[in-house]
């Protein structure tokens, strides 16, 4: 069983939508970073860096417990343990690397700054035209490489869905946020709809959503709750 700890934003449904896929029994423990939960002592034991999702597999490696942090070392972990969505071969695995990381180096990073300046620093007060355009504009540049990429494979990493696609699906999922546009890149457009028909995107994309709401400007303590470092 694992202990899954979890809110629902992009890199949350990263993990949900693995161990729907990979039907791995699981059990959710919510962590609302509205409320500073990531920064319970108990919480921080197992993700030191006080940001979900986490999780604790009590049947590990020599079946001992494990706890893992980080959402990309996650995705490989249960890949490795599942023996699947990482491909068939070494070069499969390796081309499904180069996507995951270029995800947690690259997308994830800017996508999130880019919800940062466009959607939640103006209810902070900060309203920063550049800030704003550098990380729209740099969104715009990541989704034209994942564009050129899909044109001649079906998924991220070849013929083949992988923990790549688990990880970029998420943040590509909320394209228009980002203030972007899918009209110059069609084979975006048809993985972004051929990932969302998945039961298991479907399901681990849907897991406590109801959950997910924008603080509004009046919310200050949920504000710093988020964005103020501790």
């Amino acid at each position: 069983m694992i202990d899954f700890y979890y809110w629902p934003t992009p890199n949350g449904w990263k993990i949900a939508i693995a161990l729907e896929e990979m039907n791995l029994p699981y059990t959710t423990q919510l962590v609302n970073i509205g409320k500073g939960e990531q920064f319970n002592p108990n919480f921080l034991k197992i993700s030191p860096n006080n940001r979900m999702p986490a999780i604790v597999d009590h049947d590990g490696p020599d079946g001992a417990p494990l706890a893992l942090f980080e959402s990309g070392a996650i995705l490989q972990y249960l890949a490795r343990k599942t023996e699947t969505f990482y491909g068939t071969t070494y070069r499969d695995q390796l081309a499904v690397d180069q996507w995951l990381m270029w995800q947690m180096g690259g997308l994830g990073p800017m996508a999130g700054q880019n919800h940062h300046f466009n959607k939640y620093a103006p209810l902070m007060g900060e309203d920063l035209t550049y800030a704003k355009d550098r990380y729209t504009q740099e969104t715009a540049r990541l989704y034209r490489v994942l564009n050129t990429q899909l044109e001649q494979n079906d998924y991220v990493a070849g013929d083949f869905f992988s923990i790549a696609d688990m990880a970029i699906w998420p943040w590509a999922s909320l394209w228009e946020g980002q203030k972007q546009t899918l009209e110059d890149k069609p084979h975006m457009a048809r993985w972004l709809q051929a990932c969302a028909a998945r039961r298991g995107v479907t399901a681990g994309h849907g897991l406590h959503l109801d959950l997910r709401v924008t603080p509004k400007p009046s919310d200050k303590d949920s504000l710093d709750q988020l964005f103020k470092a501790k």
